[in-house]
């Protein structure tokens, strides 16, 4: 009986692990977000009864032309924004679950950057609010500089950037925590057509090692090159939604492609299409070269010939820790910090013991001790330099003496000169009474 309780619990711990792979990212069902004026009146229906399901591992597309809900459907997934009704979640949780917002990233449509600090301080900024070690820090920041092209302004303050670069300072900003579920609006607003190309390239590494991205922009090449599946919003309600080759694909004509052909061929060829299917070929042209790789061979070419530029230039590699990459470097000081920790405490030295200073003697007596070691050159000295003090300040004053240590002869004897005090201070005592007798 134990063994089969035990085999079902485990059965349900895997079923209940598949339910939570399974979970979609995010789901809305009936959302609607109504504006309302001061007088609680229906003004704007941002977003009207929207259905959508984003799963995990998934490249998303949320397109539309402006107004169709694309930024308030983000903001209330990000919990930015109350919905007025419907269902939301977002990792299973509400969107105002603070424990979701460590799992996010996100590129807002604006950068909202500091313009006072430069791109490593903006980076290290963002690291700090997610508590990440200052190691870890440092290295994400190197990466991410290097992958968005910013490694050698990346101490120029923000507000010396054009529009592109704070653009990339904001991608990277949106990476620093190594988010699960990437929020992408409006991503290659500002870039150049090779700071586009990076970042869908970047997009589709990223999908490829399992994030999930959700992606809304209005360059519908951008979205068509990287979706998995994509949702049409217009007015707020959805009007379209299913894969890139679910809603593309021409249904009604086929594209062969071949090498050059002749006239005769193409006549030929066109004679038994014809014969057995009763159509013709209706257009023969050459292929035409994207504008964009051109642009791109343009480039290539330049710096070939290190031609210099004072903007951004092309990124490295994708930043290895968003590849699930572990450096040797991150490993040694990992190991050192678990040893540091581990280590017992030193023991401590033990001080020397230091002989025992003889007791000075405080008050009268070592006045009296003072006068007695001192010298007669010293007695006179200080006898002057009293004199001159008497005198007032029209009398001419003599010259002060310079203090030097005072010279104790060891050919004294304290014990002695402790006797002659004591025996001092006997006769005193007995003053008083000899007085009183006489009387």
């Amino acid at each position: 009986m134990a063994q089969a309780s035990a085999a079902t619990a485990g059965a349900s711990t895997r079923i209940s692990r598949a339910a939570r792979a399974e979970q979609p990212v995010v789901v809305t069902q009936g959302l609607t977000k109504i504006f309302r004026d001061f007088w609680m009146r229906s003004r704007v229906r941002a977003v009207d009864n929207l259905d959508m399901e984003i799963h995990q591992h998934e490249i998303f597309g949320l397109l539309g032309p402006n107004g169709s809900g694309k930024s308030t459907t983000i903001k209330i997934l990000l919990g930015l924004l109350h919905k007025t009704s419907g269902r939301v979640a977002v990792f299973g949780k509400p969107p105002s679950d603070v424990a979701v917002k460590r799992r996010i990233g996100v590129l807002p449509e604006e950068s909202y950057l500091y313009p006072f600090l430069n791109a490593r301080e903006t980076l290290d900024y963002y690291g700090k609010l997610f508590e990440l070690d200052h190691r870890v820090r440092r290295k994400r920041i190197d990466e991410l500089l290097d992958m968005v092209g910013l490694t050698a302004v990346q101490f120029r303050q923000v507000k010396e950037y054009s529009k592109g670069m704070q653009r990339r300072i904001g991608i990277a900003q949106a990476l620093i925590n190594d988010p699960e579920f990437l929020i992408l609006d409006e991503p290659t607003t500002g870039l150049d057509p090779i700071g586009s190309r990076q970042i869908k390239d970047l997009i589709l590494d990223l999908g490829r090692r399992g994030k999930t991205i959700l992606l809304s922009s209005h360059q519908l090449s951008d979205v068509e090159d990287c979706v998995d599946r994509l949702v049409i919003l217009y007015g707020g309600k959805k009007r379209a939604q299913g894969t890139c080759d679910e809603l593309l694909v021409a249904r009604e004509r086929m594209t062969i492609e071949t090498d050059i052909l002749d006239e005769q061929t193409i006549e030929e060829i066109d004679r038994v299409l014809r014969e057995r299917t009763g159509s013709a070929i209706t257009r023969v042209s050459k292929p035409r070269q994207k504008l964009e790789e051109l642009f791109i061979d343009i480039v290539e070419r330049a710096r070939a010939e290190r031609i210099e530029t004072s903007g951004a230039v092309a990124g490295g590699q994708t930043a290895s820790f968003l590849l699930g990459e572990v450096s040797d470097q991150t490993e040694g000081d990992a190991l050192i910090d678990r040893l540091v920790a581990e280590a017992p405490p030193a023991p401590q030295k033990q001080q020397p013991e230091q002989p025992a200073q003889p007791q000075t003697p405080t008050g009268p007596d070592a006045v009296l001790i003072d006068d007695l070691l001192s010298t007669p050159e010293e007695v006179e000295d200080a006898e002057e330099a009293t004199v001159s003090v008497d005198r007032g300040d029209d009398a001419p004053r003599r010259r002060q003496p310079e203090a030097s240590p005072a010279k104790r002869p060891d050919d004294f004897d304290e014990d002695l000169i402790r006797s002659l005090i004591d025996t001092e201070k006997s006769a005193d005592n007995e003053k008083p009474e000899s007085r009183g007798g006489e009387r």
